[in-house]
């Protein structure tokens, strides 16, 4: 039996690692792709396919897959694109030039990557498409904007897809994860210090004691967070299942807030995420 092949994007840790993990105990070839050549290194150390892909820059989008369908012979069964970046901050505080630069990375970059592997899968007949996308992608809470716009569109483009393959063997599929353990929340300071002028907004109280205080402190888990495990399982799930469904909530609050979003009316789901 030929072994299945999967590339992975962001695995340098959390989600992605993870899921490269777990694929690769099951029999999968994985491909653990990484923003940066140091990280892919260390991959390459544990045993791992890795080639370099960061999604804001095409030619390393372009490279990335190249080296992949070099080592299949052009073929790869599964694409999972999960690298992404959190920014967080004010709507009114957040330059427009940090929202083009988000989206290149947690947006165009996916969407460049699928294009780019579709006709590979056309070619061979069968693929899986699987975005990690997130809770934050159908609904809001508030210093999220810049995030909480990136997985809205992800999760409209991705509907999208999903309909116009269906003429097609390839499965396109979304998974929506809840607070999962990563590092995504400490590796989004360096974002918020890039970007928002927070000290001269007039939100500059609202910093000091709410957003600053969680993202410089250890406040221990979130409530309700699961290890990244979880999305692993789904993922093999969406994988591997004969018939994927659609989309794949993880953690508790997800499926809370999947009920909440069909029951409450506007302005009573803005009160509840409104206290997050």
């Amino acid at each position: 039996m030929t072994q299945k092949t999967v590339l992975i994007t962001g695995c340098s840790s959390g989600i992605g690692y993870a899921c490269a993990l777990h694929l690769r105990a099951r029999g999968w070839r994985v491909f653990a792709s990484c923003r940066t050549a140091e990280d892919c290194a260390r991959l390459r150390a544990e045993g791992f396919d890795s080639p370099r892909i960061d999604y804001a820059e095409t030619g390393s989008i372009a490279s990335g897959l190249a080296e992949v369908l070099e080592a299949t012979g052009g073929t790869l069964d599964a694409l999972f694109n999960n690298g992404a970046y959190a920014l967080p901050g004010a709507v009114e505080d957040l330059p427009t030039d940090a929202l083009r630069a988000i989206f290149e990375t947690n947006f165009f970059g996916w969407h460049e990557l699928t294009r780019f592997v579709l006709p590979v899968m056309r070619a061979q007949g069968h693929g899986r498409i699987v975005q990690c996308s997130s809770v934050l992608g159908f609904v809001t809470l508030p210093w999220r904007g810049a995030y909480n716009s990136t997985k809205f569109a992800l999760e409209g483009l991705t509907d999208t897809l999903r309909v116009e393959m269906r003429d097609t063997p390839i499965h396109v599929v979304l998974i929506e994860p809840g607070p999962v353990t990563s590092r995504i929340r400490a590796n989004s300071i360096p974002h918020f210090e890039k970007w928002v002028d927070w000290e001269n907004s007039p939100r500059v109280a609202q910093y000091n004691a709410q957003l600053r205080k969680r993202l410089y402190e250890d406040n221990g888990p979130d409530t309700f967070e699961l290890p990244p495990e979880a999305v692993a399982r789904k993922l093999t799930h969406a994988l591997e299942a004969d018939r994927p469904r659609p989309r794949y909530y993880v953690t508790t609050p997800t499926y809370i807030m999947g009920i909440l979003r069909r029951l409450l009316p506007t302005r009573a789901l803005d009160w509840v995420l409104a206290r997050g």
